[in-house]
């Protein structure tokens, strides 16, 4: 390890945040990272466990500790502690195909499971793999590699998130051609379109997949299998094809007026009018081409984390107020005794998005066990108000399951003239899973043929990420789309050295 005291002498340090007054006045990402020599620091507080929960990427009581690639995270801190940043970039590469986006998305399930952080404070693990990778960029060590041998075998990868990027980049390094179709007008999937660009700055994909580029892989953009491209014409063209659409069902809410107040969309629709709109006019909004909510008394129904994106967005929009509703009852602050480390902590978050609205606004925009009853529109359609109602925790008599349950007489309206619906996602779009013929399991996820298989019941035809597994994270989708490469290479060659 690299120094023994290091987590007794030096107290975590994050990088640093721009003030939430001044963030919202831009699209832009807002840390400003540590100096090498602090980073140094940061890093020499790992103390390489005997056993590192950090990299286990173990699942205890249904949720996941550590990191889900299992990267090799205590050996690179220790060569970022020795200032070896080259070597630690190659350990960190041995695992990890993206460091570049889930050092800058993922939830840090490693940081949740570090031993530091039983008594005190994790490990700066995620900072230090920006620090990593951002060097390795600076400094020629991520530039293209192209594989120097070619298999003959074609690939298609239907969906460019990040199971589909990993899986694409996967089989690239063994030698196989990839060709990755994706349906909308840039590569990325949710990592483009999905997460505001304060906190994936869009250039970071580009750059990515122009290496990918220059490595072999090929990009093929607005086409949309199932719909302007045959499914057919991809399967009988390749020797083998996986689909990684992702879970992209939005879940819908019941509601009265629901259907016929003008106001209301899907947060994934918020999110991608604004990205779209920004990448095409220099980083600058204009009016009438995106979902705007400025001025506007703003709800969002659901309390995770794209819920907290669009509280960013809209802030950043100019919004007149914001409020997001989660049906929940709000989470402990601390630990409770009945959820140990290093079980994921069960505690209430404030990400970026709800502290610029405590400081623009003056108080928390989350509103607990609470959700919207009816919405009511002006005589043109268009939206004005909310009722809310509160919720309550009942048991089904029926099935012994917990719902949460309207209270009578808790109704309260509110004025709201933009509603966004970001209570997750439902599963695989049935036009792509119909026009490959495969079978989907009772959450419309695509089933495969076995619990430890990515193959469908279609020759040939494989899937990963989002479509199999239901919503997820980052993280998740990219080491499924490793595995699922794996388990590709072996069909196609007899064999993986993957």
């Amino acid at each position: 390890m690299g120094k023994p005291t290091g987590f007794l002498e030096y107290e975590r340090k994050e990088a640093s945040a721009v003030s939430p007054l001044c963030r919202i006045k831009n699209f832009n990402e807002f840390h400003t990272p540590l100096s090498k020599e602090e980073q140094q620091k940061q890093a020499a507080r790992c103390m390489e466990c005997g056993v590192p929960f950090c990299q286990a990427g173990m699942t205890i009581k249904g949720m996941t500790s550590g990191c889900p690639l299992n990267n090799l995270i205590p050996e690179w801190n220790d060569l970022v502690y020795q200032g070896n940043y080259e070597m630690a970039y190659r350990r960190l590469h041995k695992t990890s195909n993206f460091p570049e986006f889930t050092c800058r998305v993922c939830p840090a399930l490693c940081e949740k499971a570090c031993t530091c952080g039983l008594n005190g404070d994790a490990v700066s693990t995620k900072e230090n793999e920006m620090a990593i990778i951002e060097y390795a960029y600076a400094n020629g060590l991520a530039d293209a590699k192209p594989p120097k041998v070619r298999t003959g075998k074609r690939v298609a990868v239907i969906g460019s998130g990040p199971a589909g990027l990993a899986v694409a980049d996967q089989l690239n390094r063994r030698g196989h051609s990839v060709t990755v179709y994706e349906r909308n007008d840039k590569v990325g999937g949710l990592l483009r379109y999905g997460i505001p660009n304060m906190k994936l700055e869009k250039q970071i994909i580009d750059r990515k997949v122009k290496i990918m580029e220059q490595e072999g892989v090929s990009f093929i953009v607005n086409a949309n299998v199932g719909d302007n491209v045959k499914a057919n014409d991809v399967v009988s063209k390749y020797d083998a094809v996986i689909l990684c659409c992702g879970s992209s069902n939005p879940r819908d809410i019941a509601a009265t007026g629901r259907k016929e107040a003008k106001g209301i969309h899907f947060a994934v629709d918020f999110l991608t009018s604004t990205t779209k709109c920004l990448w095409a006019n220099n980083m600058q909004l204009v009016d009438g081409e995106y979902i705007s909510a400025k001025g506007k008394d703003v709800i969002i129904i659901g309390g995770g984390d794209t819920g907290n994106d669009c509280v960013g967005t809209a802030i950043r929009h100019g919004c007149k107020s914001v409020i997001q509703l989660e049906m929940m009852p709000k989470a402990p602050d601390v630990r409770a005794e009945s959820n140990p480390w290093p079980q994921w902590p069960l505690v209430c978050k404030t990400d970026y998005g709800q502290q610029e609205a405590i400081v623009k606004f003056g108080h928390d925009p989350r509103v607990y066990t609470t959700t919207v009853k009816e919405f009511k529109t002006d005589k043109n359609g268009n939206l004005k108000s909310a009722v809310l109602v509160s919720l309550e925790s009942q048991v089904d008599k029926k099935t012994g399951r917990k719902m949460m349950v309207p209270v009578d007489g808790t109704e309260k309206e509110v004025p709201c003239q933009l509603c966004l619906i970001a209570a997750g996602f439902l599963g695989s779009q049935d036009y792509v899973t119909k026009a490959f013929k495969v079978d989907v399991d009772g959450r419309t996820n695509v089933a495969s043929v076995n619990a430890n298989s990515f193959a469908t019941n279609v020759k040939k035809v494989f899937t990963a990420g989002d479509m199999h597994t239901g919503q997820s994270l980052v993280v998740k989708a990219i080491r499924q789309g490793r595995d699922c490469a794996r388990e590709v290479d072996e069909y196609l060659m007899g064999y993986s050295n993957l």
